[in-house]
């Protein structure tokens, strides 16, 4: 009988892979699509530990905030990440595309910035003023304005503002709409710009010390990683989430960025 049993788990080993070792286990790969800062990052940090977990991912970085989305559709991308859900949820709609959030990561608090201006009490009459040219942080843009009691919106509209619902604009502002990216190049143009802490931060601008007004840290406005329907159920997914909402992530955005980009989980 001994023998009998004996023989039985050689044969269960051999089939599992030989000494319960797992056998030759198949390294999992992911393709997520991020913008540099801080996206990219962050990635870069949990790489080692999704690795020890079996799951390689490669990063492919963008400049800007359309291809990142398309290539995901297309599955060249199993994910990406650079983009909060309130524009996720306007490109889909638009494009009619099935993309989904598998979870919030950070905030970065929108800011306003000026290489001549110290204090927005001092802006000029007639001033000049670039905002992001797509419409969720373009609203946004305009509703930090508002905030800044710079201008006056049109009741209700908040974050879904377009610049023709300014109804009072004090100081006759001229606001110019351009792509996200190019925001920080506009300083040189420009009284102050409304820019993404990403793209501020990868122009070596300091969201907590060079912002003249900034996003509270209450900003719906969560970073979230995007994939397609369906896939957020994927196991190696899942094993990203579990890395991105780690304790050693929140402490590392935390020692890192003080306070220019905020853990939102």
């Amino acid at each position: 009988m001994k023998k009998l049993i004996l023989l039985i788990c050689c044969a269960a080993l051999l089939i599992s892979g030989c000494g319960g070792s797992g056998g030759d286990k198949k390294e999992a790969k992911l393709k997520i699509g991020a913008t540099p800062v801080p996206h990219a990052e962050i990635l870069n940090f949990i790489k080692p530990a999704l690795e020890k977990d079996g799951v390689k991912i490669e990063i492919i970085e963008f400049s800007d905030y359309v291809k990142p989305n398309l290539s995901l559709n297309d599955k060249e991308l199993d994910a990406n990440f650079f983009q909060h859900e309130p524009y996720l949820e306007t490109f889909v709609k638009e494009r009619k595309l099935e993309l989904v959030s598998a979870g919030k990561i950070h905030i970065e608090p929108m800011g306003t910035y000026s290489k001549t201006v110290k204090d927005l009490k001092d802006l000029p009459d007639g001033a000049r003023v670039t905002i992001p040219n797509d419409p969720t942080n373009g609203g946004r843009a305009l509703a930090l304005l508002e905030s800044a009691k710079l201008l006056k919106l049109k009741e209700g509209v908040g974050v879904n503002a377009v610049v023709g619902d300014i109804v009072e604009n004090p100081k006759n502002l001229k606001i110019s709409e351009i792509e996200a990216a190019l925001l920080p190049r506009s300083l040189d143009d420009t009284e102050i710009s409304v820019i993404n802490s990403n793209f501020a931060m990868e122009a070596k601008l300091n969201p907590v010390k060079d912002s003249l007004f900034t996003e509270t840290k209450e900003s719906p406005y969560a970073n979230i990683v995007a994939v397609r329907k369906g896939d957020e159920k994927r196991l190696e997914i899942v094993e990203l989430m579990k890395a991105f909402q780690s304790p050693e992530v929140k402490k590392f955005i935390e020692d890192k960025y003080k306070g220019a980009v905020v853990p939102a989980f």
